[in-house]
């Protein structure tokens, strides 16, 4: 079996640096915007646990992207509001 070798910084093409950069911007604001959405929002707003969630957000990306796909409530409509 052949073995695999980690490729390194000063290896990459510029183009898959720049991917790198932009996929880790990428995550680090929807971990961002979770976490300031946990801490605005009341507990009540949120399905499950509001710490759960926050520990959710560091598994990679589809942690900040479950939040906002399912630990969010969304908010009811009454209906006088028309």
């Amino acid at each position: 079996m052949a073995r695999r070798t980690k490729q390194q910084w000063k290896d990459m093409s510029a183009g898959g640096r720049a991917g790198v950069i932009t996929m880790g911007a990428f995550d680090l604001a929807l971990k961002i915007l979770a976490w300031r959405d946990l801490a605005r929002r009341p507990a009540s707003q949120v399905r499950g646990s509001k710490f759960g969630w926050f520990l959710g957000t560091f598994v990679n990306t589809l942690g900040p992207i479950g939040y906002f796909l399912f630990g969010r409530k969304r908010p009811e409509i009454s209906p006088t509001h028309y």
